[in-house]
């Protein structure tokens, strides 16, 4: 008995060991469109074996024959398939009228898009896969309608400004990044770890208060899923960058004749008397620039899960260098993450993320007076780059005609010397438990704690012909370091229930608490006299110098807010929507009467499509409207401005002796309270033919009253001259932004083997600052030249705009000046033929201050961005554009000096009567030319092809078992942008809203030759 028993154990296990696999693959479809899907779980029913389909919507799994397959994805019906034998299976997944669309993050839960009541966008994890970013920031222009992306610099590792629907402060217009719950900062992420972004642009964000009024940025990161085998996947690709362009300056040869000129009108003597033999001279760009600057990253993302474990870990390496000084100029970022969830009980869950960053990067002098840009236009093509007798740097004459910002550019970058190095380690760790049915409370805790040193080394050097004949030259090597410790933590404790009531009524009530605290310190010192003048030496501890100034400083800073928020979503039978919030602020920003902040706001919505009335048809399928009104906050400042601190600096005389002591920093204003944005938005979702055409399209107006404006004048005796001192901040100002988006998308299978989706998106804007009240009537910024500030804050005109003198030509005889307003309250005490003519505004003949007028801005009327993907077999095909129109820019990199190179355009200056009535003549002689009038504006409107990329995947079959997926692309980022802008980049912007668009010689955002590929294990 006991050896039957176990033959028919033998039988048994031989039977299972020897059951038969079969080979599934083939590709999974939107059945409406016929579009592949990416992302689709592809599972073994009560088990966890499963894959997911690649980017083409391609699968190939192996399992037990007999098994039951299960295609699942978010938005549409699940499909259940019994394989038995090898087989290629296309599946048609559709929608699922219950789960139309994909579920979108909102704050503090998720909503079905459907059903979402507010101006909301999203991107995807496919886009960034196709943009490949350095920076997340990059890929929302262009693919989000109402925002806005500028670049501060083109340099590695440069900051990148976002506005949501405008300027709507003179401070800190950017957006809050909210990371799975807490609050962080986007551009440290690897774009390779992100799922999706939603950008909330109206009351919607009402849900966070006092930071809400610039818009929130509302980031998910990766996560596993359950019953999915591990999977692993590669991303990696290398690049070669180079200028997109280069300035036409002119040569050697040009530029003397035309200095000849210049010197000739000046009544001086010739410069150059023989232009023999000068020839083309040095191009001062061509020697900074560099070419096939390389790029490289790499990333690596295991995730996968079991029925009660899910896990996602993930690394990234970055590594660009600059195309202006290289390796002086270079950004390697890593970064790693770990993302865990777990069921510990059918009513319990927990999830955790942790991400660490870290980053080195090094900086040139960049967008001012004295730049390494600046000094490559305006050194003349004469001087050669270094001497040719001594082998040394050739030093930039010291004479007034070349003034004391002008040196050598290959000398300025040698001699720079810098570093910063930056680590971070931020997360989430949450518990969500199930009370009763419907009734889910959610702990979660988030944090930031940020670490940074820098050191930057002043080395003795010379740049002109006698030490101190130059602003840029050292004296005194010194080098100067820092340290600072930044931390945060959110934590939230909410509950969140959901009801519904006789099939019709549904509830979700969601109320809560945060609570949110930063903190932090600082410190800084310079030490001089470095041994042996070398960077290698830079070190505090061992400078021997002294100086009897102050020469180190620090702070500390402790911030905290704590919240209370309530959420009320109601739908009747899916048609009827109506969402209703409050969130009650308290901020240690402000003083003791304007502690507390309420923030209310409503949405609603009706989808007219669900009407029995409508006549649904392949024409027109689903239709929405939906109306928003709410109140935000924006309390974006600096800490203590309601308080009087002693954080400035001051002379005291004790004894009869002169000593340095501390005095009271800002002056203190105690009525200080939060800016408060009035959001109004009207808007409507349609889907045409089956869902392959989408229109969204949104109204809005944002009205920010009380404006957080710094410095307002009060008198001097206060000491606010004083180091470290400085005026009061007030709210004092209001303005408005209105306008129109539009979001088209479209979206089809051509052929069998044949797709294409292209999207398109426009918004139109108007900005209008409504009030000022500072003493003055207006908020002076940004500087043109030495001493002036172009950019105005001012009642009934843009954020920012341009003020200056209007330019009407270029008077061409004696007679015209003669009939013309008098100039000689500008300063210089004559006109001549060949100068410029100015506009008499007031009408007073003559030509004052009081002439100044708007002369444009830096906001754009429209932006507008199209992407289109085609899919054909293998191969795929993605390109990206943006627009930006009407927005102007300042050229403001040419110094005013006799002896400065030029742009080629001044060839067609004013030479004689009727030559030219737009560039006027060159003299060495003091002229009005060099205000700051409209000669200086340029409409600075572009369309940028941002990036073509096309890709080639490998067939499944061809990969053998231990690979899914294997993509091969090449692409270019930043290819071409059109535009009759002069300088480097029309989209570079410094990011103040007043201030911005003042071009001193932006560094251009480089243009990237890309090769890579995208694998899956």
């Amino acid at each position: 008995m006991k050896s039957k028993l176990l033959l028919i154990a033998f039988m048994l296990v031989s039977s299972f060991c020897f059951a038969q696999n079969v080979e599934i693959s083939g590709q999974v479809n939107e059945a409406a469109t016929g579009l592949p899907i990416p992302g689709v779980n592809v599972a073994v029913k009560n088990s966890t074996l499963g894959t997911i389909t690649d980017i083409d919507g391609n699968y190939t799994l192996t399992v037990p024959s007999g098994s039951t397959l299960v295609f699942s994805y978010i938005g549409f019906d699940n499909f259940e398939k019994v394989v038995t034998t090898n087989e290629n299976l296309t599946v048609a997944l559709k929608e699922n009228a219950k789960t139309l669309d994909e579920v979108v993050v909102i704050g503090y839960g998720t909503q079905r898009k459907k059903e979402v009541t507010g101006a909301v966008s999203t991107v995807s994890a496919q886009t960034l896969e196709k943009l490949r970013p350095v920076k997340i920031e990059q890929a929302l222009q262009g693919t989000v309608s109402g925002v806005n992306v500028t670049s501060t610099s083109g340099s590695p590792g440069a900051g990148l400004t976002i506005s949501i629907r405008g300027i709507g402060t003179n401070g800190n217009n950017n957006p809050i990044a909210i990371i799975d719950g807490y609050q962080g900062e986007l551009g440290l992420l690897n774009p390779s770890d992100i799922e999706t972004i939603t950008v909330l642009k109206d009351a919607q964000a009402a849900i966070y208060g006092t930071i809400g009024a610039n818009g929130i940025i509302l980031v998910t990161t990766k996560k596993g899923r359950k019953n999915q085998k591990t999977q692993v996947s590669y991303n990696v690709y290398t690049g070669f960058q180079e200028t997109t362009r280069t300035l036409p300056t002119l040569n050697a040869t040009e530029y003397a004749a035309l200095l000849n000129e210049s010197y000739a009108n000046g009544g001086q003597t010739l410069p150059y008397p023989n232009l023999s033999g000068l020839g083309t001279g040095t191009d001062w760009q061509d020697q900074v620039f560099s070419k096939g600057v390389p790029v490289i990253s790499h990333d690596l993302t295991a995730s996968g899960g079991s029925d009660k474990i899910t896990y996602s870990i993930g690394a990234s390496h970055v590594d660009q260098d600059g195309i202006v000084g290289e390796d002086k100029a270079d950004f390697v970022r890593n970064t790693a993450r770990m993302a865990l969830g777990a069921d510990i009980s059918e009513k319990l869950k927990m999830n955790a993320n942790i991400i660490y960053t870290q980053f080195d990067r090094r900086t040139l002098s960049e967008n001012g007076l004295g730049s390494v840009l600046f000094n490559a236009l305006n050194v003349p093509a004469t001087l050669t780059p270094r001497d040719a007798t001594t082998g040394e740097y050739t030093l930039v004459p010291s004479t007034t005609g070349f003034g004391a910002e002008i040196i050598n550019p290959l000398a300025q970058m040698e001699n720079t010397y810098n570093k910063y190095n930056y680590k971070k380690i931020n997360g989430t760790f949450g518990l969500d438990y199930e009370l009763i049915k419907g009734l889910k409370v959610t702990g979660r805790m988030g944090f930031n704690s940020a670490n940074s040193k820098s050191k930057s080394f002043g080395k003795q050097v010379q740049y002109g012909q006698t030490l101190g004949d130059k602003v840029f030259d050292v004296q005194r090597s010194s080098v100067t370091q820092g340290a600072v410790n930044d931390n945060s933590y959110t934590f939230d404790l909410f509950v969140t229930y959901v009801k519904s009531f006789a099939d019709a009524h549904n509830f979700t009530f969601t109320a809560g608490n945060t609570i949110y605290k930063e903190w932090g310190n600082g410190l800084s010192a310079t030490g001089f006299d470095v041994p042996n003048n070398d960077w290698h030496y830079a070190d505090i501890g061992l400078t021997t110098g002294f100086q009897n100034s102050k020469t180190n400083s620090s702070y500390t800073y402790d911030e905290r807010r704590l919240s209370y928020f309530a959420r009320m979503q109601y739908d009747y039978k899916g048609r009827y929507l109506l969402s209703g919030m409050i969130r009650r602020d308290t901020s240690t920003k402000f003083g003791p009467e304007n502690t507390v902040a309420y923030f209310p706001s409503a949405t609603a919505g009706w989808i007219i499509s669900d009407e029995s009335f409508f006549n649904k048809s392949s024409l027109l399928n689903f239709a929405k409207l939906r109306v928003s009104y709410g109140s935000l906050g924006n309390d974006q400042i600096r800490s203590n401005g309601y308080v009087s601190l002693l954080g400035g600096e001051s002379t005291y005389v004790f004894n009869n002796t002169l000593v340095n002591g501390t005095a009271t920093g800002q002056v203190a204003n105690p009525n200080l309270k939060w800016e408060e944005a009035k959001k109004f938005d009207v808007g409507a979702d349609l889907n045409f033919f089956n869902d392959k055409l989408t229109l969204v399209a949104d109204y809005f107006v944002d009205t920010r009253e009380d404006l957080l404006i710094d410095a307002i004048p009060v008198s001097g005796i206060i000491g606010i001259g004083a180091p470290g001192a400085s005026p009061p901040t007030a709210n004092a100002g209001s303005v408005k932004n209105y306008g129109f988006e539009l979001a088209v998308g479209y979206k089809t299978a051509v052929s069998e083997n044949f797709n294409i989706e292209a999207n398109y998106n426009v918004t139109f804007l108007k900005n209008k600052v409504t009030q000022v009240n500072n003493g003055t009537g207006f908020v002076p910024g940004g500087s043109f030249g030495l001493n002036e500030q172009p950019s105005r804050m001012e009642v009934g005109k843009p954020m920012g705009y341009f003020y200056g003198y209007q330019m009407e030509g270029i008077f061409q005889n004696q007679a015209e000046i003669d009939a013309a307003p008098s100039q000689v309250g500008l300063g210089s005490t004559s006109v001549s033929p060949g100068d410029i003519r100015f506009k008499d505004v007031n009408g007073d003949n003559q030509i004052t201050a009081a002439d100044k007028t708007d002369l444009g801005n830096a906001i754009p009327n429209a932006v507008m961005g199209f992407n289109l993907t085609l899919n054909y077999k293998g191969f795929d095909f993605t390109s990206y554009v943006f627009a930006s129109l009407g927005n102007d820019m300042i050229r403001a990199y040419e110094r005013n000096v006799p002896n400065g190179n030029r742009l080629n355009y001044v060839l067609d200056r004013w030479t004689g009567e009727g030559t030219s009535n737009s560039v006027p003549r060159v003299t060495t002689g003091a002229t009005n030319n060099a205000l700051f009038s409209s000669y200086y504006v340029e409409d600075a409107s572009y369309c940028r092809i941002q990036n073509v990329q096309l890709g080639y995947s490998i067939k499944p079959e061809l990969l053998g078992n231990a690979v899914s997926r294997a993509r091969l692309y090449i692409g270019v980022n930043n290819l071409y942008t059109f535009t009759k802008y002069r300088g480097y980049d029309p989209s570079a912007s410094s990011g103040a809203p007043i201030g911005s668009g003042i071009d001193y010689g932006f560094y251009p955002v480089p243009r990237t030759y890309m090769i890579g590929a995208n694998i899956n294990f």
